[in-house]
């Protein structure tokens, strides 16, 4: 049997794939080189030498230190994340199918609006929301975050959700509906199922852009025992030196939730993504 013929163009698409993929993770490999080895090695002999002495001191240290308590920010990072990524992705989910399925007075504008909220840069909004965070007694309160990072997720979402419930067939929910079923059991029981892998892209994109924010977290919380895991990062830096072992360790331990979220939900994200952009979930 005759081997199948690579097309050229095939094999430069792979090519250039590979190329780019290279190119993102040489700051990653520079990184973690530099996180396995002593400061005086990564000082002497810079981030890129191969050669050195490889060892784990930097992440035991990192983890083990009471003074770094990067233990205390994986907690409240995690207080904070998930609950800022279920909240909205229910509520909006919610929203969203009201705007692809019912007719109501000004849905359009009440859409429209979802998307100036999705286009207002969040630096404008520090301000009003520090003296509303003030006002509230939620300043330097892990629930104050939760509450923005929560609403500035529901816009995003609701669009994200709305475009793909307008692609599923609609008959299915038709059917139930001459069965006897009610718009909540219909929306739990037949739409959400349907919907996995919309909600499991969205959700780990929610999440990961909740866990890696720093902004919000520098701006409404100070106090050290509420400091999530990006200011716990920045603190190992030091203030006269920086043990750069020490900071890409600590750097590469906060980036281990994130991704071990995608790699649960890879199969659902890429079928959510890929059934958002041409209608098949």
């Amino acid at each position: 049997m005759p081997r199948p013929r690579l097309r050229p163009a095939v094999v430069v698409s792979n090519l250039l794939a590979w190329s780019v993929a290279a190119v993102w993770l040489l700051p990653f490999i520079g990184l973690f080189m530099t996180s396995t080895r002593p400061f005086e090695e990564v000082v002497i002999r810079g981030w890129w030498s191969p050669w050195g002495n490889y060892t784990i001191r930097n992440y035991i240290e990192v983890l083990a230190n009471p003074q770094y308590d990067l233990a205390g920010g994986f907690r409240n990072s995690l207080i904070v994340a998930i609950p800022s990524t279920l909240a909205p992705l229910l509520v909006a989910a919610m929203a969203a199918y009201a705007f692809a399925r019912f007719s109501f007075v000004m849905r359009n504008l009440l859409f429209v609006l979802i998307l100036v909220v999705m286009a207002i840069p969040q630096q404008t909004m520090v301000i009003p929301l520090f003296f509303l965070l003030k006002d509230l007694g939620l300043l330097d309160k892990l629930l104050g975050v939760i509450l923005i990072h929560s609403s500035w997720g529901i816009a995003w979402i609701a669009f994200f959700m709305r475009n793909y419930f307008t692609m599923l067939p609609s008959e299915v929910e038709e059917a139930a509906r001459v069965d006897g079923a009610s718009y909540p059991t219909i929306f739990l029981r037949i739409v959400l199922p349907m919907s996995i892998p919309a909600l499991a892209a969205a959700a780990a994109i929610q999440f990961t852009w909740v866990w890696a924010d720093f902004f919000f977290a520098l701006i409404f919380l100070y106090s050290p025992e509420n400091m999530v895991i990006t200011q716990k990062v920045v603190a190992i830096k030091g203030q006269y030196q920086i043990d750069w072992g020490l900071l890409s360790a600590g750097s590469i331990l906060a980036m281990i939730p994130p991704i071990l979220l995608y790699a649960a939900l890879q199969k659902y994200y890429l079928r959510g993504m890929v059934g958002w952009a041409t209608g098949k979930g």
